[in-house]
């Protein structure tokens, strides 16, 4: 028998990808055991799914941790890794258009969080790290400290748009208001900017005259369901290979890009 990979996720919300995720893994469609569930939200519906599945849960409070940090800064107590300039020379979420006091700050008060959920999630082996509707953003910080191999991510996400296509938190709205005639969603290992990682699978819908937005997102959880299931069961069959690949730019320029290579 094939050992089953130790799968963590991630939630903000309800949990239903969460939902689809257990019972895959309770099927035998993925070779895997979901061993920890965490949340920022201490409401999290997906909380009760988790606990009726007798997985680990925790929560780390955000909102908490970052009204305190807002109150006073300087009292704030930083990890002892924190290296603010390392996190400012590798995000890609804010151009250098965008206020430093606010970029600074953005990433330090994540820091903050993020070394409480490294923290929480450091009393469990795991091989996969799911975000199933988690609604902050990762920054370098934390990713570096669960993606120890560059060659092997281990953290997957899956996103309600067709990226690179309407990333960010609403992408069947952003889809939606578009007036697109397909909608869809992607399944993609995070990286340093927001939704710009390697694409490991999409499956897209139509979106026919007269949807409603509420009708588009119904459309596109059911594919979801489907899509992170495949994803992760191809990672635990070590199906999933990340390569860097160049590309020609024109102009003599070339720009590198780290993509997915599924192996049969």
């Amino acid at each position: 028998m094939e050992r089953k990979i130790q799968i963590g996720a991630l939630i903000s919300g309800g949990g239903t990808n969460l939902q689809a995720i257990i019972d895959a893994c309770q099927s035998a469609k993925i070779d895997g055991q979901m061993v920890f569930v965490g949340t920022d939200n201490p409401r999290a519906g997906g909380l009760d799914r988790a606990r009726q599945s007798n997985i680990a849960t925790f929560i780390v409070d955000y909102n908490t941790i970052l009204r305190e940090f807002k109150k006073d800064p300087q009292k704030a107590v930083l990890p002892e890794d924190f290296d603010l300039d390392e996190l400012l020379v590798k995000q890609t979420v804010f151009d250098v258009h965008e206020d430093p006091g606010k970029v600074k700050s953005f990433l330090t008060s994540r820091a903050i969080a993020e070394a409480k959920l490294l923290d929480a999630i450091g009393s469990y082996h795991f091989d996969l790290l799911v975000l199933a509707g988690f609604m902050r953003f990762l920054s370098p910080y934390f990713i570096d400290r669960v993606n120890t191999d560059c060659e092997k991510p281990r953290i997957m996400n899956i996103h309600p748009a067709l990226l690179p296509a309407f990333p960010g938190v609403d992408g069947y709205g952003d889809t939606f208001r578009y007036g697109c005639k397909v909608g869809g969603c992607t399944v993609h290992f995070i990286d340093y900017g927001e939704d710009t990682g390697p694409i490991i699978g999409q499956r897209s819908f139509q979106i026919e005259p007269g949807d409603s937005l509420e009708l588009i997102r119904k459309k596109g959880l059911k594919i979801e369901w489907e899509l992170y299931t495949h994803c992760i069961q191809l990672f635990a069959q070590d199906s999933i290979k990340v390569v860097e690949r160049c590309f020609d730019t024109g102009g003599g320029k070339t720009k590198s890009k780290k993509i997915v290579v599924i192996e049969t």
